[in-house]
């Protein structure tokens, strides 16, 4: 089969790109301070690939021979979002970042919105999905208004209770929401956070769905498909192409689920792209500051890994990377403009190489598109050939 397994450990960065002290991140290292800062923390199978030869990190040295090439890439996008990293990949290139509200959004598009789904808004600032519901849900289980809040990222999220607004009408809401946010108020997620719970125990459910503007232009996806050839998505891929590009997906809900996920959909027969979203690191664990729930969540994956290479075809092409950080040491609990690390391997096993620091995340889109005998992709420079 001509096929490749890509899967994005969401939020893992390694290290500060150079202009990271524009976003406040100038100190951000997820990876590497995540191994200083957790007792027994071990990754021996992406340790023998070669993920401690990228960056030095504690309990992660650098091997002689490692099983899989390694480098790192930065982001040639402006920004710092789930978004921006996963089009670039797929050879969309921003030249503008994504809009951000840092003093909450305009009353006037608040109104507007009020009146398109018949619901009143409260907190409308920039938030941490936790704080705020626990903050604000009291009153939202008497009241039925809808909590919206945004951060760092371009983000537009919508909090409710279940037992008040139920997940449908909760879709449906953020979908009027995406219809209104345009020109100037662009953002590039709106996200519903439903949960449930009482005041003092509210728990946010697996039932995230994430409403993305759709890529300004065809990507890497589109072509494999109008090849007639499959793309499978593992997790919540599909949502940040706005359902484009993707012969089917499976959402998941944790690491654990989407872990397995790969692993089904790896033994089933197709041609073309896995396209998997481990969202854990991120959402779990970066933006809430847990680093050992991060470094815990990092070993599950790594042992996983032995099976991924054991299901690998001998032809087939294997891709672990990230499409940004989100160091969960550091004050901010947003996302960290960082390079990520970048392991590649066929299933019938070379010896390692050093793939160096890649000026954009396109590399990987452009390799795929090689690997699968695509047309090359505008932007990005692939290694397929350092890969022998």
């Amino acid at each position: 089969m001509a096929r490749a397994i890509l899967i994005i450990l969401d939020g893992v960065g390694c290290g500060a790109l150079p202009d990271a002290d524009r976003y406040g991140d100038a100190d951000s290292n997820s990876l590497a301070h995540t191994a200083a800062r957790c007792e027994g923390f071990a990754l021996p199978n992406m340790e023998r690939m070669g993920l401690g030869n990228i960056i030095p990190m504690e309990s992660v040295p650098p091997v002689n021979e490692p099983t899989a090439h390694f480098g790192k890439m930065a982001e040639q996008s402006p920004g710092k979002d789930t978004t921006t990293g996963h089009w670039e990949m797929m050879g969309v290139t921003l030249t503008e970042p994504f809009p951000v509200f840092p003093d909450g959004f305009d009353r006037e598009l608040i109104e507007r919105f009020e009146k398109a789904v018949g619901r009143k808004v409260i907190g409308n600032k920039p938030a941490s999905g936790t704080e705020i519901i626990n903050e604000l849900g009291p009153r939202q289980l008497q009241t039925g208004e809808l909590i919206v809040y945004t951060s760092a990222d371009s983000v537009f999220q919508i909090a409710a209770h279940q037992s008040v607004v139920p997940l449908e009408e909760l879709y449906h809401i953020c979908e009027v929401a995406r219809s209104l946010l345009t020109g100037a108020y662009q953002v590039s997620r709106v996200i519903a956070r439903p949960y449930i719970g009482q005041p003092g125990s509210f728990e946010r459910t697996p039932d995230r769905r994430d409403f993305s503007v759709r890529p300004p232009a065809p990507t890497l996806l589109d072509e494999i498909l109008d090849s007639g050839m499959e793309v499978q998505g593992v997790g919540k891929i599909d949502d940040i192409f706005a359902g484009t590009g993707f012969t089917e997906c499976q959402h998941v809900d944790s690491n654990t689920h989407g872990i397995a996920t790969i692993r089904q959909t790896m033994q089933r027969q197709f041609d073309g792209l896995l396209f998997a979203n481990l969202v854990d690191f991120d959402m779990k664990y970066g933006h809430r500051n847990d680093v050992h729930g991060y470094g815990r969540a990092l070993m599950e994956f790594d042992a996983a890994v032995p099976e991924y290479l054991a299901l690998l075809g001998s032809e087939e092409l294997l891709f672990i990377t990230s499409d940004h950080g989100n160091d969960p040491t550091t004050f901010s609990t947003d996302h960290s403009r960082e390079f990520v690390p970048l392991l590649v391997t066929f299933g019938h096993g070379t010896r390692g190489s050093n793939l160096g620091v890649r000026e954009t995340f396109a590399d990987v889109g452009a390799t795929i598109a090689q690997f699968l005998h695509l047309t090359p992709l505008s932007v990005g420079t692939s290694f397929l050939a350092s890969l022998s």
